[in-house]
């Protein structure tokens, strides 16, 4: 009636790749990074209506360092994505990113200068996710098909076309608009009136007429 009923005398083969990535797809810990409201749907999964638990993700790290996938769940503005390849670059290896909701994925109705148009302009990006927003049930298909994608990657844990030399940006977005425009950051700013609350620098005594002592009697 069991397994090793089925298998000739108990002997089970296989590779260390399948064995490790069995491993991996079982104990995917998401890290915290809702955006929009995208991560209300993200929250709505650790509920005990679509428990999220029976995959072993119940837990939503606080840091990068303990987690393996990043669910963008919402707009990335162009100030949020420095922010957002930070972490990326903070999370372990392997990793993977599930852009969640069509505004992560392509920017959505948000087609304006302030969004980036995809968030694979900044990480790369393993599962994509329609939807304005996603229910909680296809963020869950989502992620079962990531756990397949994961199950038949190969040893290395990322398939050749999501990983980072792959990925079609060659820098994250620069938030310092010098440096994205190309000018020097080490000379200071220069400005022909004092900003809202600079304080002005106070006056320079005149020179007194003459020198010594007694300088300026007649």
């Amino acid at each position: 009636m069991g397994l090793e009923e089925k298998l000739p005398e108990g002997i089970l083969l296989t590779t260390v790749a399948k064995m490790l990535n069995l491993a991996r797809k079982n104990s995917v810990w998401p890290a915290q990074f809702g955006l929009a409201c995208c991560a209300i749907e993200m929250m709505a999964v650790g509920s005990p209506r679509f428990d999220i638990a029976r995959f072993g993700m119940e837990r939503f790290s606080a840091t990068p360092r303990q987690a393996d996938l990043m669910i963008v769940a919402g707009r990335v503005s162009q100030k949020m994505a420095p922010v957002l390849r930070q972490i990326y670059d903070q999370m372990p290896e392997p990793k993977w990113v599930l852009a969640m909701g069509v505004c992560a994925s392509s920017g959505g109705m948000f087609n304006n200068y302030a969004i980036v148009q995809g968030v694979d302009h900044v990480v790369p990006v393993d599962m994509y996710l329609p939807g304005c927003p996603p229910r909680p049930e296809m963020l869950l298909d989502a992620i079962l098909k990531l756990h397949d994608k994961i199950r038949t990657a190969p040893i290395s844990g990322k398939p050749e076309w999501t990983t980072i030399e792959a990925a079609p940006y060659t820098k994250p977005i620069v938030r310092d608009t010098r440096i994205s425009k190309g000018l020097p950051v080490d000379v200071p700013l220069e400005f022909s009136a004092p900003l809202p609350g600079d304080v002005a620098a106070p006056a320079e005594p005149a020179p007194s007429v003459g020198g010594g002592r007694g300088g300026g009697r007649l």
